[in-house]
């Protein structure tokens, strides 16, 4: 997502008998097409980084929830032998925090029912098979057809309120078939803009071009705002760690959440026996 920083007219020719108006124009073709590209970047990495916190709910959730219901069950246990009165304090407390939440339901996708765990989190923690969560990610073709239909249809390129109307409505649908990896709605989208009215091109003021360059700018800016604040998120960082292999990365968290676990349950048991 840094490959748009840079002099904007570059590759621009520079011919004495070429109009300024030609090399401005041509300068704002070239500064679209970079902010194009950067955008497509800035999606992409969002769809990853929504996908893989899915992932990360699905997998990890019902992992953390037991850990907190065993803290709730040592600290309880702990108060009820000692009867201090900071160790009730604090067994409240812990109970407090695994109290349900709302939305909680929609969180962990139906691994969390009304009884407690459900059969497939029970399994995971138990070392059962278990039915792996859908995977998202989009795959290579459907990234590629992403990238062809935001480089032909993106917003930004058009030059009057209409054609823009018409393009946002447009990449809309497309963003939303790439965020559900729908390859063949894609390709009935890439079939449909194909087939769409050819816009004609229309030569533009110098002034036009100068406040184009301005708003392509601003645009990039906010961008990188968008794109500071996925990378920074922690879901965004933990992505940033396995770029390649972010299952592997789930699976090693797994790993360590399974210890934990059984190290509370040697606990509570101690306290408990």
């Amino acid at each position: 997502m840094d490959g748009v920083d840079g002099n904007v007219g570059q590759g621009v020719s520079g011919g004495s008998d070429e109009r300024p108006e030609a090399r401005l124009d041509q300068a704002v073709r070239v500064a679209e097409q970079a902010l194009i590209e950067f955008e497509i970047a800035v999606e992409t990495f969002r769809v990853e980084v929504e996908n893989f916190s899915r992932l990360h709910h699905q997998k990890l959730g019902p992992m953390y929830a037991r850990l907190d219901e065993l803290d709730a069950q040592i600290a309880e246990a702990r108060a009820a032998r000692t009867g201090d009165p900071e160790d009730v304090r604090r067994a409240q407390e812990a109970r407090a925090a695994v109290m349900p939440m709302p939305g909680v339901d929609e969180l962990f996708h139906e691994w969390v029912d009304s009884d407690g765990l459900s059969a497939e989190a029970a399994a995971m923690l138990t070392d059962r098979p278990v039915q792996p969560p859908k995977r998202v990610r989009p795959s290579d073709e459907v990234r590629k057809l992403y990238r062809d239909l935001a480089r032909q249809a993106h917003p930004d390129l058009a030059r009057d309120d209409a054609e823009r109307a018409r393009r946002e409505e447009f990449i809309t649908r497309v963003n939303a078939a790439y965020a559900r990896g729908d390859e063949a709605l894609l390709r009935e989208l890439s079939a449909e803009w194909a087939a769409g009215p050819v816009q004609e091109q229309r030569l533009t003021p110098s002034e036009e071009l100068y406040a184009r360059l301005e708003w392509l700018a601003q645009r990039k800016e906010m961008l990188s705002l968008v794109a500071r604040d996925l990378e920074e998120s922690a879901i965004g960082a933990m992505l940033r760690m396995a770029p390649d292999d972010p299952d592997r990365l789930l699976e090693e968290i797994a790993e360590q959440l399974l210890a934990q676990v059984a190290e509370r349950e040697a606990a509570l048991a101690a306290l408990v026996g």
